[in-house]
């Protein structure tokens, strides 16, 4: 019986997935997470979620003169 040839190595790992979006790490303090995580609930919404509709609300706001 013959040999099957590969054209391709199988690739090991997880797939490249085209238009992710970017991780970002940061440190929070505790107080701040919980008010976070309270905002969340009430929206119904995960931790990651509500900080990015806060952050998104923040953005939208003009900036504050003098700030």
């Amino acid at each position: 019986m013959a040999k099957k040839l590969v054209s391709e190595k199988a690739k090991k790992g997880r797939p490249v997935t085209v238009g992710a979006t970017m991780l970002i790490s940061s440190k929070w303090p505790p107080a701040l997470v919980e008010r976070i995580d309270q905002w969340a609930g009430t929206k119904g919404v995960g931790r990651s979620e509500a900080m990015r509709q806060l952050i998104e609300a923040g953005l939208k706001k003009p900036p504050k003169v003098g700030a």
